[in-house]
């Protein structure tokens, strides 16, 4: 597996999302995936709240959020809310504050019909079939230090590979294993990419002869077979331990 990281200008708020692709993609070839950082595209989408100081980050962050819940004894963290959104469990609802300039940047609006029209666009643009999006974002792990990529997002490839029904190396057949591509290929790039100045916001992995692409947008279906209900969870009795609430909106 490769992965080369395209270092880009200073991204502001309001920059055209398809120029910045235009300008720092090369032309890219079949099989290959294209990783964006989810700020980019907020950025470009304006999707940001000003921090003119009488904005309050709890009450941003529940709004934002699709579950929530607070603890004080979190405080020691400063202003962070243990969050679910799009299914995904994710400190503050994804609101981000490094390299905003001091605003809160969201995650960007219509997350699943943007990925999927970048999708569309690339592939138009440069005359390809066999091509993945994915649009990351940074999240902890649980009893471990440092942050990783995942997918918040993805088009173009399967998601999984389900191995399920097969047999290992000693023929015992495999009850539950699947891999996730997505996340896979999103903690790769995103360490490649950085969290800092770096300003590599977009990545292209190629050499990935085990990723099947599609030639089609995933369905709600396809979207959905990601998700694990909380009390489904392997670690369920956990994620089930507290009252998470519910935003208002949903």
């Amino acid at each position: 597996m490769l992965i080369k990281t395209f270092k880009t200008h200073k991204i502001k708020t309001g920059d055209n999302l398809y120029k910045i692709l235009d300008q720092y993609l090369p032309k890219l070839k079949e099989n290959t995936v294209v990783v964006i950082t989810s700020k980019i595209i907020s950025l470009s989408q304006k999707n940001i709240v000003r921090n003119d100081k009488k904005i309050d980050k709890k009450e941003l962050i529940k709004k934002e959020a699709d579950y929530f819940f607070e603890d004080d004894n979190l405080m020691r963290f400063g202003q962070v809310i243990p969050t679910i959104k799009n299914n995904i469990l994710i400190a503050n609802a994804g609101i981000d504050e490094s390299n905003a300039n001091g605003d809160f940047v969201l995650w960007p609006k219509n997350l699943d019909q943007t990925t999927n029209e970048i999708w569309q666009y690339l592939r138009k643009k440069h005359k390809i079939t066999n091509l993945g999006i994915i649009v990351t974002d940074s999240r902890l792990t649980p009893l471990r230090f440092g942050t990783n990529g995942v997918g918040i997002s993805w088009c173009g490839f399967e998601p999984l590979k389900d191995y399920r029904g097969q047999n290992d190396v000693f023929k015992r057949e495999l009850k539950m294993s699947q891999l996730s591509i997505l996340d896979g290929l999103s903690a790769a790039a995103v360490t490649v990419m950085g969290e800092g100045s770096e300003q590599t916001p977009l990545a292209v992995i190629s050499d990935i002869d085990f990723v099947i692409f599609k030639k089609r947008q995933p369905t709600p279906l396809d979207r959905k077979s990601m998700n694990i209900d909380k009390e489904e969870d392997i670690y369920g009795k956990l994620l089930t331990s507290v009252t998470w609430e519910k935003n208002k909106k949903n």
